[in-house]
């Protein structure tokens, strides 16, 4: 994996599935170790809308890898719009390590969180040098917009736009599989400029400065447009 470098921000990952899974371990201790601290924020704000036995799930999922790490979990709570203001939680973000969005609704999750304190506090963090990672929802919600894919005929809902050039796919070699054969075509046709990357189960890929990345895990990322197209594995570096 590269050398933590001179940056204006902390690293940012893509993943495909697997949050604090034993099989992301070593991924997400490299996350944490790029970053400034120990600290480990835990943001399952796209599961926000499912049930409280899922919530506590997350939970103790993001526990059991902290403890692999030696780390601190920051688990937050922030689970709706309103969670997402409280200048409190907000606080508990500075200083972290490593800042991850986990999985579920895509939408909801950047509906919830775009313009609030708990936002600006991760935005502020990971530009002075805590990593960020977004694993499914995650990563879908670090483009420019996210499409609709159960409700075809309404534009994308807007994303993060951390990544503007970037569409990301997650659970890729299972994705289109849960999905309609019309809503394929919504993802694979994306406006003049964006790439679209597929990230497998399992695996992700990496960057300093949002254009050259590098894929760890086990499977591969997949380019799906442009003159990058192609599958690429662990260790393999793609300029987007």
């Amino acid at each position: 994996m590269t050398d933590r470098g001179i940056s204006e921000h902390g690293l940012l990952a893509l993943v495909g599935s697997g949050e604090y899974l034993p099989v992301m371990q070593e991924f997400e201790a490299m996350l944490l170790g790029s970053g400034p601290s120990k600290r480990y924020v835990q943001l399952a704000t796209a599961a926000g809308r499912e049930s409280e036995s899922r919530l506590q799930h997350w939970k103790d999922l993001g526990k059991a890898q902290a403890d692999r790490l030696g780390a601190e979990q920051i688990f937050l709570p922030v689970f709706t719009r309103e969670d997402a203001m409280r200048e409190d939680f907000a606080a508990q973000i500075d200083g972290a390590g490593l800042i991850y969005l986990s999985g579920g609704d895509p939408h909801y999750l950047a509906e919830s969180l775009i313009g609030t304190p708990v936002y600006e506090a991760i935005i502020r963090n990971w530009k002075a040098g805590s990593s960020l990672a977004g694993c499914s929802a995650g990563a879908m919600a670090m483009g420019p917009e996210i499409p609709h894919f159960r409700k075809l005929k309404e534009v994308g809902s807007p994303g993060f736009n951390l990544i503007p050039h970037i569409r990301t796919i997650p659970h890729y070699n299972k994705f289109f599989k849960w999905i309609p054969d019309a809503a394929v075509q919504i993802f694979l046709k994306a406006p003049e400029g964006i790439s679209i990357v597929g990230i497998d189960e399992d695996s992700a890929m990496f960057t300093r400065d949002l254009q050259s990345w590098e894929v760890s895990g086990v499977a591969s990322v997949h380019i799906l447009n442009g003159d990058k197209t192609g599958k690429y594995n662990t260790g393999d570096l793609i300029h987007i």
